[in-house]
């Protein structure tokens, strides 16, 4: 039983998007991730806190991650002369956003505040980058970071909010930011 209570830690990865959308296709397979998958911030030599350019977003440097949740809705058919129960069916499933949370003041060249993901919904809300979406993959590590215990895959992400820190000097806790992003699709991925 102690073997089930253990530390650990996780990794996330951001890059951009190369499905197509609805309107070009169906909705992609979320099957096979390690062959799609893009590559983790451990598995890239030189990689910093915001990437490696355009296609890549705040990799390695999110301290929570919530939202890994899929619900179905269901469907109540009644039944003409069944006055003492409903037909039950299977509904659409509903897809909560992904929150992640990072301290704000992440080393940049320069020493100020990294303003990626504030970029990122700017553009877009703009209409500078109406198209760029990011697929992302959530992995929970073992405690020494050599093994995948979990590994969540979503696709076609976009910025719904981001949120600035609440200021309090007296208080002294870390300035975090939050990035809520909306998403087509989550899996659990098979390690």
């Amino acid at each position: 039983m102690a073997d089930l209570v253990q530390g650990f830690n996780f990794r996330i990865s951001l890059a951009r998007s190369t499905s197509p959308g609805p309107s070009a296709a169906p909705p992609p397979a979320l099957t096979g991730a390690a062959s799609q998958a893009a590559p983790t911030q451990a598995s890239r030599p030189g990689a910093g806190a915001r990437g490696d350019g355009p296609d890549r977003l705040g990799d390695g440097g999110f301290q929570e991650c919530s939202g890994l949740e899929l619900e179905m809705e269901v469907a109540d058919h009644p039944e003409g002369g069944r006055n003492d129960g409903l037909a039950r069916g299977i509904g659409r499933v509903k897809l909560q956003p992904i929150v992640l949370k990072r301290g704000m003041l992440v080393p940049t060249p320069g020493g100020r505040a990294d303003s990626a993901l504030w970029d990122w919904l700017y553009g877009i809300v703009g209409g500078e980058n109406r198209s760029v979406r990011y697929d992302g993959d959530i992995e929970v590590l073992d405690p020494t970071g050599s093994r995948t215990l979990a590994h969540w895959r979503f696709v076609r992400g976009l910025p719904v909010k981001v949120a600035g820190p609440a200021l309090n000097a007296r208080t002294g806790e870390i300035a975090m930011e939050e990035l809520h992003i909306a998403h087509e699709g989550l899996r659990l991925e098979g390690t």
